[in-house]
């Protein structure tokens, strides 16, 4: 069967490479042929091969079905699937919340996701609450999933674990929940390891994936391809620097990105990005601290290159709460300074080692 894009929109968001991010799955009559809830099941092997190819180029899987939630974990667990799914949503609530809820848990924009159900009244619901969704037809799994949106242009060791990095992720959530303390004091429990250093060439890859995935937490939202930022980690005027994290739970892989220009009278900060993963980590500012420390060590002042993206106003934030000032803007694009005054440490719960 072959598909024909419905609009120019799908069209353009088809071709878009790399633009998904999680796959959220119906259950009765996609994942499965029949309905859970009035006899057996049998699950579609062309599926589950989907699943399994999408996983390991570091695409999420979740579901949103109308279901049992009890009856459809077990059907899961009993073919060895449970553990694809990331905050699976099955209740008798709509699939356009469900997906909603499956975005905010997993903190990636609506766009990044599509959504895969073989009745056109749930298709058509989630395109009339979230029109950047793409909706994909059960019966074409097979083509829709092989367009350009779901293949991202590199497979990084990050993307072959990003599953086990977000299952990782849940349980942390879930202790956080349960644990009687203020937030600083259950991230003190997490022996938090953030390591900063010169990229190096097998960094570049993952580098280049973080500028396409990372939009909330990306100070400019330009991407930079694997050979522009070869030729930035070798220019002597430049210092592209790359973050890792690890805790007690185990690796989030790395998940910073810096890139500065260091000149006279200022160092220019021309990137700086973190992964919506480590949002809620209290790490945000370390990476920003550390180069404006080298900055003021070399006796310059510190710009800031900022574009408003509609997305990133957390970032225009952070560098206020650093101390920086507008001193330039032309329209969405602004620069900002710092004089160094005032330069944060790290959180007590945080180890730094600088490579």
């Amino acid at each position: 069967m072959t598909v024909e894009p419905t609009t120019d929109a799908r069209a353009r968001a088809l071709a878009k490479r790399g633009r998904i991010k999680c796959v959220v799955w119906d259950l009765d009559n996609t994942l499965w042929d029949g309905t859970l809830l009035e006899g057996e099941v049998t699950v579609r092997p062309e599926v589950v091969a989907e699943i399994r190819r999408l996983d390991d180029i570091g695409i999420l899987h979740s579901i949103a079905s109308k279901n049992d939630y009890d009856a459809a974990m077990d059907r899961l667990r009993a073919e060895g699937l449970d553990e694809y799914f990331l905050y699976p949503q099955i209740s008798w609530n709509p699939k356009s919340s469900a997906i909603e809820q499956i975005a905010k848990s997993i903190n990636i924009g609506i766009d990044a996701i599509a959504f895969v159900d073989d009745q056109p009244f749930e298709r058509a619901e989630v395109e009339h609450a979230h029109p950047a969704v793409i909706t994909v037809d059960a019966l074409e799994v097979d083509t829709v999933l092989k367009n350009p949106a779901f293949e991202p242009r590199f497979v990084t060791d990050e993307s072959k674990l990003r599953r086990l990095m977000y299952r990782s992720d849940v349980e942390r959530n879930r202790q956080e929940q349960d644990y009687q303390g203020t937030s600083e004091e259950f991230l003190a429990t997490l022996d938090m390891r953030f390591t900063i250093r010169p990229a190096q060439r097998e960094d570049l890859r993952r580098a280049e994936e973080l500028t396409v995935r990372t939009n909330q937490l990306n100070s400019t939202g330009r991407t930079y391809s694997y050979d522009e930022l070869d030729e930035l980690r070798q220019s002597p005027d430049h210092l592209l620097l790359v973050a890792s994290l690890t805790d007690r739970y185990g690796s989030y892989g790395t998940i910073g990105l810096a890139l500065a220009e260091r000149g006279r009278p200022a160092w220019h900060l021309r990137m700086l990005l973190m992964s919506c993963r480590v949002m809620a980590r209290g790490v945000g500012t370390v990476l920003l601290n550390h180069l404006m420390s080298l900055a003021k060590q070399d006796g310059a002042v510190f710009r800031a290159d900022f574009v408003e993206t509609g997305r990133n106003r957390v970032m225009y934030v952070t560098f206020a709460f650093a101390g920086f000032t507008e001193v330039e803007r032309d329209g969405a694009q602004l620069v900002l300074e710092s004089d160094l005054e005032r330069i944060q440490g790290w959180p007590d719960y945080l180890t730094v080692n600088l490579g």
